[in-house]
């Protein structure tokens, strides 16, 4: 059996977490609700990268790796990329079109939306491969006009040490 896209994933989650946030936002507070929504969100995408981390053959992940799974977020149109840089040690892209934005606009969690989703690529790589950052300036969900995500893979070496005496 195949597996849903990640689109219908989210749509899923988010049609449980709705009305589930809404009670939360009533008895606690809006700030306490988006505190707790994020961090569980935070530690859900953190063991979803471990999962897939274990799933990669061999156990092996790479940059190389992480962006054949990148492509499970970009299926079917969810998103459209302009990619700058695709290399063993980068990938540099920024997001021109997010499927995901407008679906949590529709369902009327556009104001949580990068709670639910964003929030999520970072850490994700916390799970997957420590050795993987993220930088992203700006997002769709947050009222810009692209995503900027500039991965980079980081190997750990040893710091040369230089030498100013002279």
């Amino acid at each position: 059996m195949d597996e849903i896209s990640t689109l219908a994933k989210r749509r899923l989650q988010a049609a449980v977490i709705k009305p589930i946030y809404k009670e939360m936002v009533d008895v606690i507070g809006e700030e306490k609700a988006r505190a707790i929504l994020e961090n569980a969100i935070r530690k859900a995408a953190i063991t979803e990268g471990q999962d897939f981390a274990q799933k990669a053959p061999g156990g092996d992940t790479s940059m190389e790796s992480f962006i054949e799974l990148f492509e499970l977020w970009a299926a079917g149109d969810a998103l459209e990329l302009d990619i700058h840089k695709q290399t063993e040690e980068h990938f540099s892209f920024d997001v021109t079109s997010c499927a995901y934005a407008e679906m949590y606009k529709t369902m009327g969690l556009g104001d949580i939306g990068h709670i639910l989703s964003c929030n999520r690529d970072g850490v994700f790589c916390e799970g997957y491969d420590s050795n993987i950052e993220l930088e992203r300036k700006q997002t769709i969900m947050e009222g810009a006009d692209r995503c900027t995500f500039r991965y980079r893979y980081r190997t750990l070496k040893p710091k040369k040490l230089v030498d100013n005496r002279e």
